[in-house]
């Protein structure tokens, strides 16, 4: 079983318009959506929910009324702001860290510390198959870990299925949710544009997966635009001995097929429908001839 992953530097690349587009190509896999922060993958996908879990990470404070005597220990100690005084003590759950200081000091034993249910994980079914996705509350962190998680279930889907591949639409960007996306992956789709914001976090995603020991392929999306930034996202990766697999043209049907909420290939026959089919051929001979 191969575990793919299809990220890049920067939000807006059509990094996920692209991963809908292989979900309809690749067959015999599972599909996940470790973007938590903003997934849209199921905008594409259409998923019927057939299983929905909490996701439970880190705790909150929470005050006990008939306990609370209103001394303001836990408002004088608070380091985050989260407390304010009325007849008792009032705790913001979007400010509360989940320290457990205010529950150490409360002379009155009125607070306690309650797992904090911050997301949802679904399976799902899809026209494309089996489908695992999550939704990370607002304001809520710990998206690294949720990230980690869905990869899990999907990994357990595919084992228990016997497909082929884990297709998995990661996070823009490099932080947490990017390194639990790609750790230990097969490897790694990077989807760049050609805008100077592109070519720059191109070179922190590719970073990243050097440290990470990933090998990663490039693809260029929308490399008609600007032509002569294409060349330097070339020759930027022709530096770094990095392959690009793929030059998707811009295609008004892109667009199209985002409003209609079916993958490109399935709703175009056009120039970059007919682009992401060969990406696919040549990201699977890359990924063979590395085994």
């Amino acid at each position: 079983m191969k575990e793919i992953v299809v990220i890049s530097g920067k939000g807006g690349t059509g990094k996920t318009s692209i991963v809908g587009s292989l979900a309809a190509i690749i067959n015999n896999k599972v599909v996940a959506d470790c973007d938590v922060d903003a997934a849209n993958l199921h905008l594409l996908l259409q998923p019927a929910i057939q299983e929905k879990e909490d996701f439970v990470s880190g705790v909150k404070a929470v005050v006990e009324n008939d306990r609370c005597s209103g001394c303001s220990t836990c408002s004088d100690l608070c380091q985050f702001e989260a407390v304010t005084m009325d007849d008792v003590a009032r705790i913001s759950n979007t400010s509360c860290e989940g320290c457990g200081v205010c529950a150490h000091f409360c002379p009155e034993q009125a607070i306690v510390l309650d797992d904090n249910h911050c997301g949802s994980v679904y399976h799902s079914d899809t026209a494309y198959g089996r489908f695992i996705h999550a939704q990370l509350f607002a304001g809520e962190e710990n998206s690294g870990k949720l990230v980690s998680h869905v990869r899990k279930q999907a990994r357990q889907t595919a084992e228990q299925e016997s497909a082929d591949y884990v297709l998995i639409d990661g996070a823009p960007g490099i932080g947490c949710p990017v390194i639990a996306s790609v750790s230990n992956a097969t490897a790694l789709m990077v989807v760049t544009e050609p805008t100077r914001s592109g070519l720059h976090d191109l070179g922190r995603v590719l970073d990243l997966a050097a440290h990470f020991k990933v090998p990663a392929y490039v693809c260029l999306n929308r490399w008609d635009l600007h032509q002569p930034t294409s060349v330097l996202i070339e020759q930027e990766c022709s530096r770094r001995s990095v392959s690009i697999i793929g030059r998707i043209p811009f295609d008004e049907a892109v667009v199209d097929s985002q409003l209609a909420g079916v993958p490109l290939v399935d709703f175009s026959n056009g120039p970059a429908a007919a682009a992401v089919r060969l990406l696919w051929r040549e990201f699977e001979k890359k990924i063979e001839q590395a085994q």
